[in-house]
Parts: C-alpha cells; structure tokens; sequence
C-alpha cells in the first residue's frame, strides 16, 4: 500500500478538467507552452518565462494607461460650431443626470472598477506582498470570479460603433485620453492571458493532501473525487469545504439545471420588451425621436452603414436569442434528452459562454451617445428604459451560463460508457 506521502506526490501533477471532470497528468511544460485536456480541450495550465513578473509588468501598464485615459478628454464632437466633449468620467455623470443611475453604474463597475481591481490583483499576489493569508485567498477568489465582468474590449467596441452614428450629425475628434485607454484594454487582455491560475494558488498554499489513489483519464465522480471550483484542487468527493480556500463545494452544482432554466425564463420575459420598447431618445430641434434596437439598426443600414448595422444586429438582436436557445438546449440535453456528441455540445457551451457578454456592445453604444450629445435644444440623446431591459436581459444570461455545471454533458458520457463495458462483461460471461 502506498505511504501518504507518495499518494500526495503521485497526485501533485494530476488536475481534474473543470469542464469535463476528465482526470488528467500535467507533463513537465516548456517555456512558453499549455497543458490542455485531452477530451474538451479547456487550458489546464501554462507555463510562462516570468509567471510574477511579466504578469505585474503588464497589470502595472495597464494601471498607468488608465490613470492617463482618465485625466485627459475621451472624444470631442462639434455641430454647427456647438463643440461637446466627454471623459471616462462624464459617461457616468451623464447616466445620473438623466436619472438613469443603473446605466451609470454598469459603466462603473464594468468598464473602470472591475478591470482596475483585477490588475491590482494580479500585482498583489503575483509579487507575494505582505498581507494576511485570508485576504490572499479573497483577492484570488474575487479575481478570477471577475474576470468575465471585465468589459473594457466590449466598450471599446461600442466606442467605435458611437463613431460612426456620431459621424452622420458632426465632426468627431479623438481625445488625448482615446490611445492610452486603447492601450489599458489591450494589456488588460494580455496581463490575464500571461497569468496561470493553478500556478498562482501553488503560491497562496499547499495542494491539499489526498490520501486516495487515482486513475488518470477517468472522470473524478467515478473516483469520488471533486474539484474546487475556486483553486483547481482535487478533494474527495464528502468533504464540503476546501481547505487551501475555504470555499464550499460539491461534486456537481446544486440545483445547476433548475437555476439555469430559471434564470433564462427570467430573460426571456425581459426580452420582449427590450426589444418593443425604446432604448434611446434623440430630440433634434424640438422633434422627438425615439429608437428601438430594431430600428437602430435599419436606421444604419438605410444611411449605407452595413458593417455596423450587420455587427449590431448580431450582438443585439441574435446572440441574446440565439442564447437563450442555446443554453435550453444543453439543459435539455444534460437532462438526458436526445443522444448528441458531448464534444459539440461542449463547443456550444464555450461559445455560448464567450459570445454573451458582446451583447452589452449596445448599451455602452447608448452610454456615449447619451453623454457626448448634449447640445442643448439643437440636439441631445437619453437613454430610454428599453436599455436598462436589455442589459438585464444580457446580465440574466450571463449568469445563467455561469449557474449551468458543463461537466453534466460529460457526465452522460460517463454513464454510456460504463452501461457498455457493463454489457460487454455480461456477453463475454454469458
């Protein structure tokens, strides 16, 4: 039998898939190389030349371009000789005067605050600063948690759609602050790219030690080991809480299928009128004009925009529907309806988890809008309720994305497999 310290050492380099609960030996990495699953292809790990350092060099650029982005004017516009120009700032600002604070806050949180905590984050941890264990694990936990809720990128996207409605009725002019924001969007990216989770909670504490020996290539249910959902580490299957985190967890997510459906009936009677009512209204000259997501994007695609309005279109108007489709369907499929490939249906879950955030591209679209167009009685832009709606509808589906377990898919898969070997050792007896 095997001593607990060797259990300990043969389990050291062994992972379980958080996507699929595929248990699998991570090789000794080269500089510059990843470590995916064999069976879903998720990245497990990643070795990096500098793990500390190159992820603090870029988090601490990605700092200073946004202190820079934030002092200086975002984007001028003129009309008529009447100029306007806006800050990171003034986009907040605008959303409260018009008593639209929820919009404001969104901005906020996803766009300034969130980004800006995670690369503080990433500097704390990666260069071991001085502070008390609780407070490494709560920095790490809360990191990688808001990592999807950073939307600089999304709104750099909206930035550049604003343009080109903004072009019809003026002149624009880029501000100081538009190139280092540029900047802090791509190094946000790339500080998160250059940072590997499991190496980051090997430096917080010790792999938990487990005194059970295991099987690569087998799932860990059938093993009766779990993961942590917070720091990767594999536990047995009874033990409720984590002892290199301390956060609670079990086999699968309790109550992911009902949770899940949940929450996208809960989008999907959002929806509706989301997408009837207004979003946006633009007073030029003491007409009234009130815009629906809809016939935003027929009014781009009247005016010879046909890239943005394809762009907007899909962002606004398909993704959302076409993931709540999505989602039901790898509901229905975890619940064991119909026989799919677990592989395709896993691909539909990535990308399902990747895409649904890109719908927020509208509402930052109808944040700079509102913000940069006020001129007076010549000419203003406010958000309507139609917005606050659908950005529900896009946080709605983010979340249930995020409550339904994937490893469910695999889970099917699990059982086939064991049903045939089951029959295959009935007819060799028999």
């Amino acid at each position: 039998m095997c001593s607990h310290n060797h259990l300990n050492e043969s389990c050291h380099n062994k992972i379980l898939c958080p996507q699929c609960d595929l248990l699998v030996a991570l090789p000794v990495l080269e500089q510059g190389t990843k470590a995916s699953c064999p069976r879903c292809h998720t990245v497990l790990s990643a070795k990096w030349k500098y793990p500390a350092n190159q992820p603090t060099a870029i988090a601490i650029s990605a700092l200073v371009m946004l202190v820079i982005a934030g002092l200086f004017p975002y984007v001028k516009m003129s009309v008529m000789g009447i100029e306007s120009q806006i800050s990171l700032l003034n986009i907040a600002h605008a959303m409260f005067d018009v008593n639209y604070a929820s919009l404001g806050w969104f901005f906020i949180l996803f766009v300034v605050a969130v980004p800006a905590f995670c690369m503080v984050a990433i500097i704390l941890l990666c260069q071991k600063v001085n502070l008390p264990l609780w407070l490494k694990i709560n920095l790490a936990r809360t990191l990688f948690q808001m990592k999807t809720w950073c939307m600089v990128e999304i709104f750099l996207a909206g930035v550049l759609v604003s343009f080109v409605k903004l072009m019809a009725y003026g002149d624009i002019t880029l501000g100081i602050s538009f190139v280092p924001y540029c900047f802090f969007c791509l190094l946000q990216v790339r500080a998160f790219q250059c940072l590997d989770r499991y190496w980051l909670w090997q430096q917080i504490g010790e792999i938990p030690k487990l005194e059970t020996p295991l099987q690569e290539g087998k799932s860990g249910i059938s093993q009766g080991v779990r993961s942590c959902h917070i720091c990767m580490a594999i536990l047995p299957a009874e033990r409720k809480y984590c002892p290199r985190c301390h956060a609670k967890g079990y086999v699968r997510r309790p109550n992911s299928l009902q949770n899940t459906v949940a929450l996208l009936i809960s989008s999907l009677i959002l929806y509706v009128p989301a997408n009837v009512l207004p979003v946006m209204v633009t007073n030029t000259l003491g007409s009234r004009l009130d815009s629906t997501i809809m016939s935003g994007v027929i009014l781009l695609w009247g005016d010879g925009s046909y890239p943005v309005a394809i762009i907007i279109f899909i962002a606004s108007i398909m993704v959302p529907s076409l993931k709540i489709l999505a989602v039901g369907w790898l509901c229905l499929d975890a619940k064991g309806y119909g026989n799919r490939d677990p592989a395709r249906m896993h691909f539909i879950y990535e990308l399902v988890e990747w895409v649904g955030r890109w719908s927020m591209i509208d509402v930052f679209v109808i944040a700079v809008l509102s913000s940069l167009v006020q001129m007076g009685r010549l000419m203003s832009v406010s958000p309507a309720i139609g917005a606050i709606l659908f950005a529900a509808v896009v946080i709605l589906t983010m979340f249930a994305a995020m409550t339904f377990d994937p490893r469910l898919t695999w889970d099917r898969c699990n059982v086939v497999s064991q049903s045939r070997i089951r029959l295959e050792k009935g007819l060799q007896g028999g």
